[in-house]
Formats: C-alpha cells, sequence, structure tokens
C-alpha cells in the first residue's frame, strides 16, 4: 500500500521588507517560511511557552511585570502570556506586516485573537534589532523569538542581536533585575557564555524535548541591579 501524505497548500505568499515570506496550511497545521527556510508552524508550542514561563518565574516577584516579546509567530507566546494575568503590559515587536495581518484578520487568529484583544496587548511593526537599539521603554522581561537560535539566523542582520553589541542593546531596555529569554533550536553552550560575557547573571539553560533529534532550548539570564 502506498503511503499517502498531506500535499501543503499555500494560503498566502508576499515579498516583505526583508524577502518572501509564506503562510501554509499542512493538514490540521499552519506553518510560516522565510525566504525558504521553515521557521514555525502550530503543532506543539511547549518550548514557546516554556519561553514565557521561564522567564516570568525568574522576575522573582515583580509586580505585574511589562513584558516585551520579540517575535510574533504562530502567536503562542503571546496567547500565553496574555492567559496569564500576572503579566503586566504585553509588547510585541514584529518586523513582517505580513505576519501582523495573519494574526489580525488572517488564519492565525484562531490562536492569537484573544490575546490580542488584550487591553494589555499592543503590537509594534519595528525590526527588533533597531527597536531594542532605539526605543526609550523599558521592560521585566525580554523574550526573544525571531530565530531558530543564536546560531542559525533568519537573516544575516539578526546575528548581530546576539553579539556583544546586541545583548548590550537588550540589556538596555531591561529594567534592574529583568529578564532576558532567548529561544533556540538546539542548546548552545557558547551562548551561555557570551550571555555571561555580556554582564548577564544566573545564566542557564531549560530544554524542551523533541520527537526527533536535539530538544530545544531557552537561554536566561538576568541583568544585575
Amino acid at each position: 500500500m502506498t503511503a499517502v501524505y498531506d500535499t501543503p497548500v499555500v494560503l498566502d505568499r508576499r515579498d516583505g521588507p526583508y524577502g518572501e515570506v509564506v503562510l501554509r496550511r499542512h493538514g490540521a497545521l499552519l506553518q510560516i517560511i522565510a525566504n525558504g527556510c521553515f521557521l514555525m508552524d502550530t503543532s506543539d508550542g511547549r518550548s514557546e511557552r516554556l519561553l514565557v514561563d521561564a522567564a516570568r518565574a525568574a522576575l522573582d516577584g515583580h509586580p505585574a511585570p511589562g513584558l516585551l516579546l520579540g517575535g510574533l509567530g504562530v502567536g503562542f507566546s503571546l496567547a500565553h502570556a496574555a492567559a496569564d494575568p500576572r503579566w503586566g503590559r504585553i509588547t510585541v515587536v514584529e518586523r513582517e506586516p505580513a505576519v501582523i495581518d495573519w494574526h489580525r484578520d488572517g488564519p492565525l487568529a484562531e490562536v492569537s485573537a484573544d490575546a490580542l484583544g488584550d487591553p494589555r496587548t499592543s503590537v509594534v511593526e519595528a525590526d527588533l534589532v533597531t527597536y531594542v537599539n532605539e526605543t526609550s521603554d523599558t521592560f521585566d522581561a525580554l523574550c526573544l523569538d525571531i530565530d531558530n537560535g543564536p546560531g542559525w539566523t533568519v537573516t544575516e542582520d539578526n546575528g548581530s542581536l546576539y553579539a556583544p553589541a546586541g545583548l548590550a542593546a537588550c540589556a538596555r531596555v531591561l529594567r534592574p533585575g529583568g529578564v532576558l529569554a532567548v529561544w533556540s533550536a538546539e542548546p548552545s553552550p557558547e551562548f551561555e557564555g557570551s550571555l555571561r560575557n555580556a554582564g548577564f547573571r544566573q545564566v542557564r539553560t531549560e530544554e524542551v524535548p523533541v520527537a526527533r533529534g536535539v530538544p530545544d532550548a531557552v537561554h536566561l539570564g538576568v541583568r544585575p541591579g
């Protein structure tokens, strides 16, 4: 008997400011593809939720902490944060207009509609690298999920975010005692070292096992103060 596999169906394809972005449906899953590189889908979300929960736990009792989410993605991190009444304001920075549209008026609204309607939530259309260098706002937690990891970036410019100057910019938008949490498709001892060298304390990595291959990881560091 010949196996039958679902064929991905393209729901939208656009030329964005950083190249082509595609939203596909593959069976029950929604998938985001950027410049031919698979970014994420709606299959699981455990590590995206861990990204938010680990940052919240590391804050050690900050009242109504402000959260900056780098990347909207398929919306798991935002939806999970908005479902937690302990968070204060939630700001999402997303550079792809198409991704924002897919959440506001498209298929990804099934994940994020309640979160986007939450009065604590605001969405900023901007490149995160530019945003952390230019904003005057500060936050208690910064959760980054804009790449497949510090060593596997979606676009070359994103690499600067994980370098010393980029980590200094991330620290600048954090209040004293604030937490930086970075999602990665695999653990990176080298990035742990980069966090320590940038002055972050309590650096650690939490892992989420996956069905095949290396686990997903969330790297955490606390700004002194």
